[in-house]
Parts: structure tokens; sequence; C-alpha cells
């Protein structure tokens, strides 16, 4: 058995040393097939398997993941997985599956060409190991490469009876997956926006007041986002950065947002008055004074900055791995940084809801202003005021 090591080695790799990584794809360069067993994944690292399976014209596909489905899957890695999943079925060369009963630990690899397995990996090193990124750069991995053939048999013979029912599932049929929410980096190093510590977030939540309000967030479906018609939501609200830019060298920034709210909602007794600023605090521990603006005080909005509303809700749609932020929204034609009500679905919340609290917050220039609670959730029956 041959050792393999990790990118981070105390001394670097010697003469006749090779890394896990660079290992994995000779082997994968030289079958048609490979059968993976692992505890965890990454999302750059399903990426990566992705596109050395088309690289390599695989023929047969297969992984299963061993720890999620009892300690939780980031969300961003998981909806990764479900669509290569679908993208791997369809194409019939294999699945995704997570064991479900216990705690798979386990770390198994086994190449095959033309039926014949020809080699295995097993040992310490988690799929990430194929493609390093932050949060593996610093982490030291050992595995073994072996060619013996009962080594190699057994080593199948365990990531097959993993692949048995009663181990694990299809990842598409598993409805209960606990989902780990990400963390949206979007608001770091905004000026104007503060963390909020949870404790303190939860504080706020038992003060909220029976003065709530239901934003809905209006966007297209996805098979809409080209009907530019103005009832579809393409070039406004969340999508106001497809509209025309305001300079012709110079594309709207893809979080800028204009939420637009309903009279139905603005006359409602108790609605933020017009140009009033206030604090919010969101669900997910951050600060920003906002307000509400132009005729009817219709757009609700950051003070200040119109991409902080954005940089919250798009953020976490990014977090969670179902929008990639664009850079220049005028090469995006077919629109797929755009927001969608798949989208949302898939995240679970697709209004936001801002209710008055009974706490006050002094700003930079001493003026007590009322505090806010924004959340981001899922549609219910609006409220009755009264």
């Amino acid at each position: 058995m041959k050792l393999l090591y990790s990118d981070i080695l105390p001394l670097g790799l010697e003469k006749d040393q090779t890394t896990i990584a660079s290992c994995f794809d000779a082997l994968i360069s030289e079958c048609d097939s490979v059968d993976i067993a692992v505890g965890y994944v990454s999302r750059p690292a399903l990426e990566e398997l992705d596109a050395l399976v088309s690289k390599y014209h695989i023929g047969h596909v297969s992984l299963i993941m061993g720890m999620y489905y009892i300690e939780g899957m980031p969300e961003s890695t998981y909806r990764t997985a479900v669509a290569l999943n679908e993208k791997w079925k369809t194409a019939g060369i294999g699945s995704i599956r997570a064991v479900r009963p216990f705690k798979y630990h386990g770390k198994l690899y086994v190449f095959r060409k033309k039926g014949n397995i020809k080699a295995a990996i097993i040992g310490s090193a988690n799929l990430g190991a194929i493609k390093m990124d932050a949060s593996n750069r610093r982490q030291y991995e050992v595995s073994g490469l072996t060619t013996d053939l009962s080594e190699c048999r057994e080593i199948s013979d365990l990531i097959e009876k993993l692949k048995h029912n009663k181990c694990s599932a299809d990842i598409a049929d598993i409805a209960d997956m606990p989902l780990i929410r990400e963390i949206n980096t979007s608001l770091t190093g905004v000026d104007t926006v503060e963390q909020v510590p949870q404790a303190e977030v939860e504080i706020y939540d038992r003060h909220k007041t029976d003065v709530s309000f239901v934003l809905p967030i209006k966007v297209p479906a996805f098979a809409e986002r080209h009907m530019d018609d103005g009832k579809h939501y393409t070039k406004s609200n969340l999508n106001v950065c497809y509209a025309a830019p305001r300079s012709a060298r110079k594309s709207r920034d893809w979080y800028e947002t204009q939420l637009t709210v309903s009279k139905s909602i603005t006359l409602l007794p108790g609605y933020p008055e017009k140009n009033a600023a206030f604090y919010v605090i969101t669900d997910d521990g951050y600060t920003f004074k906002a307000h509400t603006t132009s005729d009817g005080n219709k757009q609700f909005s950051a003070v200040g900055d119109e991409l902080i509303l954005g940089r919250w809700i798009k953020g976490r749609l990014a977090a969670a791995g179902l929008v990639t932020p664009v850079n220049d929204t005028q090469l995006d034609h077919d629109r797929h940084g755009m927001i969608t009500k798949e989208m949302l679905a898939s995240y679970g919340c697709d209004t936001l809801v801002l209710t008055k609290t009974n706490q006050k917050m002094e700003d930079e220039e001493g003026n007590v202003l009322d505090v806010w609670f924004l959340s981001f959730e899922a549609s219910h029956e609006e409220r009755v005021i009264e």
C-alpha cells in the first residue's frame, strides 16, 4: 500500500510521495467507473468531481455521504449535491446517496476499468481533499493507495453494503435532511451595517409588538425571466439590476434592490412614515438604519445605501447556493443571476415581515429611533392590524 498525502505537509513532499488529489485525478483519468463513500464533502469538491466525470467521460459514478443526515448539511453543499444527483441520474451514470440510520465516517474510493477493479484508496481524506479550499487548507490528511485485488474487493464490498436501502437513500428521496443555514457574508465590511449577537436578536424578537406588516417579494418564475413587459418584475424590485443602467459605461450593481410596497400595506395604521428613519434588526443578526421614501412612501430601503437590502436578501440566497452573484448584469444574457420564484421556494422564504418592537436605539447623531424587527419568512395569511 502506498501512502498519499494532502497538500499540507510539515516538510513538503519527498521524491516518491504524491498528493491525494493528484492520485485521484490520475486514477479517474485511467478508469471509467468510480465509487466513493466518505463522511463529508464540500461544494468545491462536488463541483470538481463533476468536472472530472465530464472531462474523462466516466460511465459510472456513485457517491455516498455518511455524516449529514444526523449532523446536518450545509445548505449550499446540499443543493449542489441535489443538482448533481439529478444531472447524473438523467445522464444514467450514477447517483448521490446519504447514510441515514448511523454516522458513517469512513473514506473509501474504488476505481474500475471495464468492470475490473484497478485500485482503491482508504484513509482519512474526505472528498474535500480533491479540491483544496479555505476550509481545509491547513488540514493534514493521509490515505493509502492499494492495487491488491483482495484489499480492493473488501473495500468495494463495504461500499456496496452502504448502498443498500437499509443503510442509505438517494438524496432526492430524503425530504427531512437537516440543513445548516450558511453565513451571509455579503454585508461584511459595510460601514453602515453592524452584526448583532444572536442572544441580542432573541431579545428584540421577544419585544415585538402587534404592529406588523407582510411585504411580499415580487419576482418572476424562471420561465418568465425574459418577459420584460413590466408585469413580471424582471427589471424591478429584487431584479432592478437588470433595468437600463444609469450610465452606458457601467451596469447596475447586482445587489441593487428597490422594494416597492403596495398602497394596501402603506396605508395601514402604524406603517413607517415617509423619510422617518428607524433601525431594523434582522432575524439573522444584522442591524442598519432604514426608512420609507418616494410617493406614498412606497419604497422601503436602507438609509444611504440602496445595496444593503439586496446584500441581505440576495446574499442569503447566494450563501445557500441558489444563485451566484453577477459581476456584470448587462453580460448576463440568459439571466441566471435573476432572482426567481423557484429560488425563493427552494430557500423556503418568499416574503419579508417588518414588525415594530417596543425598543429604541440611539444613532450616531444622538437621535433616539424606533427599532423594527425584519425577518425573511415563508408566505402566510396576512395579519389583521387593529
